[in-house]
């Protein structure tokens, strides 16, 4: 059982709840190949969707855990394509690490922007949080809009934009699985994806949450 305080359940029957969950998981789930950082990871994902295929579907950069906790330690902003990341994500967590969850897709400014140009508002809302300031160094996190991701892709190769993490786990039938894949191939961002058409922005929290525990622990270690 851990011994962080501050990511955990507020009470010591939801903490019971969930680490009963965490035990059920780790008995049905069969092998896996992931690191023990990482594994933390698609257990919670797996937890928080009850959807197995989670273990294989997700997939890491070389050394994405450690540069996530890194930057949650940091109070790296997060940035998400939608309201339901912010609202799902702890705000009691975030707070403890310092870090503002943000998100622009429903901004007027955003919509006008998206209708001027017939782009989309995810589209246009990460090109606000790029004009901010908030995406350099920061955490993507894309759990529902494809052309968010796109756009934070296209942004990397050809304005030399640098996040710290990208959480990229969009779910649907268009797009979703091929801005995935493009994702995969940087080589100097880090990045967490779910393979294929299954994702969402229970993920991304799930995503999250297990990497914000990661960073207490290690906040608790050294």
């Amino acid at each position: 059982m851990t011994t962080n305080s501050k990511t955990e359940q507020l009470t010591q029957a939801g903490q019971q709840i969930e680490h009963d969950s965490f035990a059920i998981v780790d008995s049905e789930v069969g092998s896996h190949t992931y690191q023990q950082d990482q594994w933390q990871i698609v257990r919670r994902m797996i937890h928080a969707t009850a959807d197995f295929e989670f273990n294989g579907l997700t997939e890491f950069s070389d050394n994405a855990v450690e540069v996530g906790v890194r930057a949650i330690l940091a109070g790296a902003p997060i940035v998400a394509d939608v309201e339901m990341i912010c609202v799902g994500l702890s705000q009691p967590r975030l707070a403890h690490f310092g870090i503002k969850p943000h998100q622009f897709i429903s901004d007027s400014d955003v919509i006008e922007a998206a209708r001027k140009v017939n782009s989309t508002r995810a589209v246009q809302a990460m090109c606000k949080a790029n004009q901010q300031g908030l995406l350099d160094g920061g955490i993507v996190a894309v759990g529902n809009a494809p052309t968010a991701l796109l756009e934070v892709l296209r942004m990397i190769r050809e304005e030399n934009l640098k996040p710290a993490l990208i959480v990229g786990m969009p779910v649907g039938f268009v797009s979703a699985a091929e801005s995935k894949d493009l994702l995969s191939t940087l080589k100097n961002t880090p990045w967490i994806i779910t393979r294929g058409r299954k994702g969402g922005s229970t993920l991304v929290v799930a995503a999250l949450h297990a990497l914000l525990s990661l960073a207490e622990s290690q906040q608790k270690s050294g």
